[in-house]
């Protein structure tokens, strides 16, 4: 008879992943150890390789969940109603899961080298269906320029995806009124 998970499972897992982004991002993934990770997050060596067989499936947890909630807001967003308030919808969720979420989406935009190939080619595809979602949806507002939408997407990525090296929460400018910014930049 197999044991029963442990009530805290998810709880403990989310711990690992949440220790190990912020060491990933600080220190590199090749510039981080097992031993370390277990140290800065109290836990146990034995604990962690309990949850995960490998650093790499680590690194996997940390990119696929932070891309997995922003394929969710995609989604959702493709839901928000015409081309403008939909790609609006987009920005703001994105930008809101960027708060807080900079660890992650650091390690995502600086370590994919560090998996496997088809782990790669996994992450990669879910990133190529969210720049389609923005390419289509800028294609729709300016048909005029849908030759260039993929360009166009790639540059709007570019104003929001580094948000996390110099936004702050507590400024002037909320999460909402810059995704609005970025999308109005980009209809311009």
């Amino acid at each position: 008879m197999a044991r029963p998970q442990s009530p805290d499972y998810d709880k403990r897992r989310d711990a690992i992943v949440a220790a190990a982004a912020q060491l990933y991002a600080r220190r590199g993934f090749d510039g981080t150890s097992i031993a370390e990770l277990a140290k800065a997050g109290g836990f146990s060596k034995s604990l962690v390789y309990h949850y995960f067989p490998s650093k790499e499936d680590i690194l996997d947890a940390v990119m696929e969940e932070h891309l997995d909630a922003l394929v969710e807001e995609a989604e959702t967003a493709s839901r928000a109603g015409g081309a403008d308030t939909q790609l609006r919808a987009l920005a703001r969720g994105f930008l809101r899961r960027y708060v807080g979420a900079e660890d992650r989406h650091k390690v995502l935009l600086n370590e994919l080298d560090k998996l496997a190939p088809e782990r790669r080619a996994a992450v990669v595809a879910k990133q190529r269906r969210i720049i389609a979602t923005v390419e289509g949806l800028i294609a729709t507002l300016n048909p005029e320029r849908a030759a260039e939408a993929l360009p166009l997407a790639m540059l709007f990525f570019g104003m929001i995806n580094w948000t996390h090296t110099w936004f702050r929460p507590k400024g002037p400018t909320d999460t909402d009124r810059l995704a609005d910014m970025a999308v109005e930049r980009m209809l311009a």
